[in-house]
């Protein structure tokens, strides 16, 4: 059993990925609520930005913590197609969900349908991107911590997005960004401890890339694309009259349902 170090590098992986993830969260939903305001290819554009925020924002958090991740005994690559297949995994799940979020009809619906999404879609994406792990050894893992990383991903993700569509203010958006950001730290760090290593040493070479050859460029380049989309969407003009008026018609569904 190879013993694994999830904090190698120290403090910095952690509080990095978890920074990347709000960022990446608090574009994404506040995308989702702009998608509200909106109508026809304005909507879709607004979805499709909100899912590449998301989808980037978790895939980013992902690896800047595996860049922290060791495992005594062998050294660690990655498989460069299936760390790009996460990427577009994770983008495309989490788009199924957000779409659903912003073209349903009934927004408790909604919600309900599109945090399932946005979670299984971050979910997706963690495992696909441990398929891509290359060591001298076999990858296993616990069933039940791995339920229960999807079970966080799920519950935390339709908790984001009901804070969003009836956000009324800055705080509430921030507390939005910051519960999924929790999240998706959560599912990763839960599913981490759901793995096992059995070691098998060899001195041949691994196939693929190092962390800092491929995934730390990558994660820079989609950190950029994330702040310079949020400077973006805060510069865009809002539409507070229909923002109120979705969060009027949610909470008089959430009373009709539990009526």
């Amino acid at each position: 059993m190879g013993h694994m170090d999830h904090f190698s590098a120290g403090w910095v992986t952690p509080v990095l990925s978890y920074a990347m993830a709000c960022v990446g969260s608090a574009l994404g939903l506040r995308c989702t609520v702009r998608a509200l305001e909106a109508d026809g290819s304005s909507k879709r554009n607004w979805l499709l930005l909100a899912s590449l925020a998301i989808g980037s924002g978790i895939w980013t958090m992902h690896f800047i913590a595996m860049m922290g991740f060791s495992v005594d005994g062998t050294p660690i690559r990655f498989d460069v197609p299936i760390t790009v297949l996460s990427l577009l995994m994770a983008v495309a799940v989490v788009a199924a969900g957000v779409f659903t979020a912003g073209y349903g009809r009934s927004r408790v619906t909604s919600v309900i349908l599109g945090g399932l999404g946005t979670g299984l879609g971050v979910a997706a994406m963690h495992y696909t991107g441990m398929a891509a792990l290359n060591l001298h050894g076999k990858v296993d893992y616990d069933p039940m911590l791995v339920i229960a990383s999807v079970a966080i991903a799920v519950v935390a993700a339709t908790a984001a997005l009901t804070l969003t569509l009836i956000v009324r203010g800055p705080v509430l958006a921030a507390v939005a960004a910051l519960v999924m950001g929790l999240a998706v730290s959560s599912m990763h760090y839960t599913a981490m401890y759901a793995v096992n290593i059995s070691l098998a040493p060899s001195s041949a070479a691994l196939p693929g890339a190092t962390a800092t050859e491929f995934i730390f460029p990558l994660a820079v380049l989609l950190g950029s694309f994330l702040f310079l989309a949020a400077a973006y969407v805060a510069l865009s003009p809002t539409g507070k009259r229909h923002e109120s008026a979705a969060a009027a018609q949610l909470l008089r569904e959430v009373e009709l349902t539990t009526a």
